[in-house]
């Protein structure tokens, strides 16, 4: 096991969140959230008012999926026990983070709902879930904050799991400081990168 402070049901939603938010270059805490928010899991399907299903770990909407069918991309891959899901989602939260307007809440929100009214919901409950990932992770990886010149690398509170060890991943920064976004504290996203 990875990371032996999570439950086993945990432990494939962590590690392939980690792995996707390294591949698509984004925020590790906010795969995480999203994760946890959508808390689907493989084989799911649910059905939405508009007709469309969400599918799988990541609940993908099966609107996203008709454009990537001529990839080959269909619904039975996202479905699918593994990191498949979790990479689709990431490649699709770093589309609307590099291409949506707004804050980057209201643009990793997007992944739920363009409707201003839901993803307002989506956004506040992700800040939360986002704020407690950002924390596990800092507890985990050694950490640097680029955003301040000369950043020193801190290690971990706890123990760095084997795996983590392992994996050599840093969590890094990935806002500007006036663009912190938790009100508690200086929060901002944290991004895993390779050495």
């Amino acid at each position: 096991m990875p990371f032996v402070d999570l439950p086993p049901q945990l432990q494939e939603r962590v590690v392939c969140s980690i792995s996707a938010a390294v591949k698509y270059e984004v925020p590790a805490n906010i795969i995480l959230a999203v994760a946890e928010k959508e808390a689907g899991k493989p084989g799911q399907w649910v059905r939405n008012s508009n007709g469309t299903h969400d599918v799988g770990a990541m609940q993908f909407n099966t609107s996203y999926l008709r454009d990537l069918s001529r990839y080959g991309i269909t619904a039975d891959d996202v479905a699918a026990a593994g990191c498949y899901a979790f990479d689709l989602a990431a490649w699709r939260i770093r589309g609307h983070l590099k291409n949506d307007k707004g804050d980057l809440w209201t643009k990793a929100a997007n992944y739920h709902s363009r409707t201003p009214r839901h993803n307002a919901v989506y956004r506040s409950d992700l800040r939360v879930k986002a704020a407690k990932w950002a924390d596990w992770l800092e507890a985990r990886f050694v950490t640097v904050d680029v955003t301040k010149a000369g950043a020193v690398r801190s290690l971990p509170v706890t123990a760095v799991s084997v795996q983590a060890t392992r994996l050599s991943a840093v969590a890094a920064v990935e806002t500007k400081p006036q663009a912190r976004a938790r009100e508690t504290s200086g929060y901002v996203p944290r991004k895993i990168i390779r050495n």
